[in-house]
């Protein structure tokens, strides 16, 4: 399986660092499957907490650490889960109604088959896939407090969120400690707070889903910029490529007209949750949902190359590269 460049990491970041405050302070950390890079302008304690926070949130949420809340509740069918675990189950499940289940946190068994967890890729036989199919489905968890209910078969995976969750909770920790300008890099999910040291947006690149170079930046200031997309990791077989990204309705790698989609928002995980699920959805689904609600904007790009972006980042948002001569369609709410 390959993964985007470790330099881009599905989103690559326009970091210009000349002038900023000395008192930077950073950390990089290989965690969640991911290398992540923490910059904060305060105490270095306020990294060293971070990095702390990301791997106890790793160790409780992972699905194949078998001493994880998850890997525990997954093997009793349910039970009383951290009161962390069961805050980020209860707004996931919000995202997968909201999504109308192309988020959907019981989709591990299908993930599991096709070895994206484990390594052991393969196509799994129709006959295997319609039979987990019938174990899908995150309407039929039951959440009480932190007490949790699965059906029999029913597997819990946090991954689509997990590290949204993260990008919150560092966020929450920075403010709480005073700091008021940092960025959180965590693999395809950045997050700012605040904008730069000097007062200027931070600039987050997007990726070309079709190279290693960027098609555009977005200006931000407390913000998180999240994007999903098949190239990010996949395995082939035969000459057909099979992407990570799983469509719970039909048990197969997602195959909806995205190549890459991009939401732009104050929630780390509902832009984390969101970008798994309209990549599934596909392009008119995903502009729906961006018109029937509001707190994110979108960067989509179709299989034949086109960029859509949504009107709240019209005047923040600049194609690159190849991009920089190509029109930018903009969708509006109107």
């Amino acid at each position: 399986m390959r993964r985007a460049a470790p330099a881009l990491l599905g989103l690559a970041l326009l970091l210009a660092l000349a002038g900023c405050a000395p008192r930077a302070q950073t950390a990089s950390v290989f965690a969640m499957d991911t290398v992540m890079e923490l910059t904060a302008y305060g105490d270095r304690a306020c990294v060293d907490e971070a990095v702390s926070l990301i791997h106890a949130l790793e160790a409780r949420l992972s699905v194949t650490a078998e001493d994880s809340d998850i890997a525990r509740l997954n093997r009793s069918g349910g039970g009383e889960a951290a009161s962390d675990t069961a805050a980020l189950l209860k707004r996931a499940l919000e995202l997968c109604k909201l999504t109308g289940g192309a988020l959907d946190v019981t989709v591990y068994p299908l993930v599991r088959a096709w070895g994206f967890t484990t390594g052991e890729y393969r196509v799994p036989e129709d006959a295997l896939l319609a039979e987990l199919i019938t174990k899908v489905d995150y309407a039929a968890v039951q959440l009480d407090g932190r007490t949790v209910r699965l059906p029999e078969g029913a597997l819990l995976d946090l991954g689509a969120v997990a590290k949204g969750w993260a990008a919150d909770r560092i966020t929450e920790l920075w403010r709480g400690a005073g700091v008021k300008s940092g960025l959180i890099n965590l693999g395809g999910n950045v997050q700012a707070l605040g904008g730069k040291p000097d007062g200027s947006a931070w600039r987050v690149g997007i990726r070309d889903p079709f190279s290693e170079d960027i098609l555009g930046a977005v200006s931000v200031r407390d913000a998180a910029v999240v994007t999903s997309g098949g190239y990010q990791r996949y395995f082939e077989q035969d000459g057909v490529r099979y992407c990570h990204i799983i469509d719970p309705e039909t048990g197969r790698p997602a195959d909806s007209g995205l190549t890459s989609v991009t939401v732009i928002g104050a929630e780390g995980v509902l832009c984390d949750g969101l970008s798994t699920a309209l990549y599934v959805m596909g392009r008119e689904e995903a502009v729906r949902l961006w018109r029937e609600n509001e707190g994110f904007d979108l960067v989509l790009v179709t299989e034949d190359g086109e960029v859509i972006i949504t009107e709240g980042i019209e005047g923040s948002f600049t194609p690159m590269g190849d991009y920089a001569d190509k029109e930018i369609k903009v969708m509006r709410r109107g």
